[in-house]
């Protein structure tokens, strides 16, 4: 009995913390339902998922540098990938994963004014064509770079 009061109370002051930093306007409404595009996240071709996100069929661009990935990848669980553009009003970035069952990894807003650059981690069920998709003053531009994986997915 005593350890179910324990979880009880342990429940409770969590929510309680939560309801009070909300109501002190401490946590932004973004934080408590997000708004997010399900349907650019659920695309399996590149063209399907520019079209999800808003735009038409991306250009190749120079401009779109990928930094800090690797051609070769140890682990296919966590592989990091950095993009960043030179295409002057860069609005997001994305990184999408060829061969994934989903394509899309990853979409960044890029705040006016802010350095163009994004890195994370993605996971990679086998080695794959990786693409950065730039939207840029209403236009998307795309680079590819294809990274191997040697552990965590078919290797090779």
């Amino acid at each position: 009995m005593d350890g179910k009061r324990r979880e009880v109370l342990r429940a409770g002051g969590g929510v309680t913390l939560l309801t009070l930093l909300a109501a002190a306007g401490w946590l932004p409404g973004d934080a408590l339902a997000a708004d997010w595009n399900k349907a650019a996240f659920e695309t399996q071709s590149l063209d399907a998922t520019v079209k999800a996100l808003g735009g038409a069929a991306p250009t190749q661009s120079k401009d779109i540098a990928f930094v800090q990935t690797p051609d070769i990848a140890e682990n296919g669980a966590v592989v990091p990938v950095g993009v960043t553009s030179a295409i002057p009003k860069t609005e997001s970035i994305a990184i999408l994963v060829e061969k994934n069952p989903n394509m899309l990894a990853a979409v960044f807003d890029i705040p006016p004014g802010t350095d163009p650059a994004v890195t994370t981690r993605i996971k990679m069920g086998q080695s794959s064509n990786v693409y950065a998709l730039v939207k840029a003053d209403g236009k998307y531009y795309v680079a590819t770079k294809e990274i191997r994986v040697t552990l965590g997915g078919c290797g090779g």
